[in-house]
């Protein structure tokens, strides 16, 4: 099998056939019909999540990953369906086995400190991805070696298949970083985390802790004319309604996330344009997690009746102002062929909640209560809304629920490493293919060697492990559909995790002066090297 797409080497001519192949990712109504792109000005960007680090190489959370796409490259873009695009790599082959992925690298490209970027930074990326990445566990985990026959060849070779592997060379999935500046020492604790040097369109320039982070115009880009704009700006707004104010009053060109209860206001002011566009390369979905170490929740029946008592299409239609949809499966209903929500068949009943504790043994005692319950949430305004909405159902059918709040840097630690919930409230990209992002839910790796975002319940079923390490290097599609089917009719029933909602991730509030947000299939995750503003009037 081989995917083999390339450039003219006159960069005039690579940059108008980058441009018009990047157009066919960019939602219709996200598309400009104004005159020829403006070079200069700034982009001054809100968002309600500050990172805790500005590269997405071992921090895959969505905060790190749009600030990080737009320093450091990865091999492959994605248009809207899915086909690779050229970046770092300018073709690929893959070979009939499924065993060898031949990279030819992009010539004349430098990083950021003027250092030339070649297949050994390619090597160390995807090494250190796979070693200690919470994704590239699984992403990678057939990979063998990375071999380096020269400066512009890069060959990752397999012990197993890896069907998924192409979908997963974005700049924000794998991004590829400077081994010369990372060198022998732990990855997590380089300088590069929070300083960044890359080879993408915006260099890093400062990070103002509670404020900002400032990126500049990369004057030697590889991309000839490209990016058009000088400046970019993230400012972090942790109030929703002062974020939806500043982009208001144009304190701010654009937002993400703003505060959902304030959509329907912004999007009757003319001189904003709000982008809805359904993130396909994340698949954002909300999941209550239940801690199956607790004695308690360690009976399924338990689990359902917590199930039966949340009310999820109220969650998606007044705690998310009708801008979620209900789901009945961790695998993405837009991945048709492996897709079947057949047991995860818990409709709302106070009524059968009840039965079911009741059965399980668990009977109202003084003042109503059965048991009490931990409730953590990843942290989030919307986040917030459905922690109060489930303490409150729950309390209907006798369960008190403390709710435990916090900051990005308590959450992980709090669930995945002191484990101190009962339940949780997880937001996760269920992603491209359910081996990438489904598996994490239930993997029991994740229990025997905890990590970050791999199976907070601590599920442990040896026949799902089975089924996804046979799925993981399936190619035939109809086996493989078959292996993720039957994944799903079994934790359908085990239920470790309820599915809710899809998570508006990649909602954008923006100026009509903005043009050109979005240039690739993940969205927000994009670098912004087509983005250019019109000046203010």
């Amino acid at each position: 099998m081989t995917f083999h797409t390339d450039f003219p080497s006159r960069r005039t001519v690579l940059a108008a056939a980058l441009a018009s192949t990047l157009a066919v990712a960019l939602p219709a109504h996200a598309q400009s019909a104004a005159a020829a792109p403006v070079a200069g000005g700034t982009l001054t960007y809100a968002v309600f999540q500050e990172p805790a680090s500005l590269v997405s190489l071992l921090d895959t959370k969505t905060d790190t990953r749009n600030i990080s796409a737009k320093i450091t490259e990865g091999l492959l873009r994605y248009d809207a369906k899915f086909n690779p695009q050229p970046l770092l790599a300018t073709s690929w082959q893959v070979s009939a086995d499924g065993l060898r992925y031949t990279f030819k690298l992009r010539e004349g490209v430098k990083f950021h400190d003027g250092k030339p970027f070649t297949s050994a930074d390619v090597r160390y990326s995807v090494l250190t991805q796979q070693k200690q990445g919470p994704r590239g566990k699984i992403t990678l985990a057939n990979v063998e070696r990375v071999d380096t026959p020269d400066a512009l060849t890069a060959v990752i070779v397999l012990k197993k298949p890896a069907p998924y592997l192409i979908k997963s060379f974005s700049s924000a999935e794998l991004p590829i970083v400077p081994a010369h500046v990372y060198g022998d020492g732990d990855a997590l604790a380089s300088p590069n985390t929070t300083r960044p040097i890359g080879t993408g369109p915006f260099v890093f320039e400062q990070w103002v802790r509670g404020s900002h982070v400032v990126l500049r115009k990369n004057p030697d880009y590889w991309r000839a004319g490209h990016p058009y704009l000088d400046r970019v700006i993230y400012r972090f707004i942790a109030d929703a309604q002062s974020l939806a104010a500043a982009v208001e009053t144009g304190e701010v060109d654009a937002g993400l996330n703003v505060g959902l209860a304030d959509l329907d206001r912004l999007a009757k002011n003319p001189a904003l344009r709000i982008d809805d566009t359904y993130d396909a390369f994340l698949n954002n979905a909300s999941f209550l997690e239940y801690n199956v170490e607790n004695p308690i929740l360690a009976k399924p029946e338990v689990r359902h009746a917590i199930a039966r008592a949340i009310d999820r299409r109220f969650i998606t239609e007044k705690v998310l102002y009708g801008r979620a949809q209900v789901i009945n499966s961790p695998v993405p209903s837009v991945l048709s062929a492996y897709y079947d929500d057949s047991t995860f068949n818990y409709p709302y009943s106070v009524d059968e909640a009840n039965r079911l504790l009741d059965q399980a043994g668990y009977p109202r005692g003084a003042g109503g209560t059965r048991f009490d319950l931990r409730l953590t949430l990843i942290p989030g305004a919307d986040w917030r809304r459905i922690s109060d909405y489930v303490r409150a159902a729950l309390s209907r059918v006798g369960i008190r629920v403390t709710v435990l709040d916090g900051d990005l840097g308590t959450f992980p630690k709090r669930v995945y490493t002191a484990r101190e919930f009962d339940l949780n409230l997880n937001g996760l990209g269920r992603l491209f293919d359910p081996t990438v992002g489904v598996q994490r839910l239930y993997w029991g790796e994740g229990a025997k060697t905890p990590l970050v975002w791999i199976n907070a319940p601590h599920y442990l079923n040896p026949r799902i492990d089975e089924l996804f390490s046979q799925a993981a290097v399936e190619t035939d599609e109809a086996r493989r559909a078959t292996q993720f089917k039957e994944i799903q009719r079994t934790v359908g029933r085990d239920l470790p995790v309820l599915p809710i909602a899809t998570v508006p991730s990649a909602l954008q509030v923006y100026n009509r002066r903005v043009h050109q947000l979005n240039n690739s299939i993940d969205l927000t995750a994009g670098d912004f090297a087509d983005t250019w503003v019109e000046a203010k009037k």
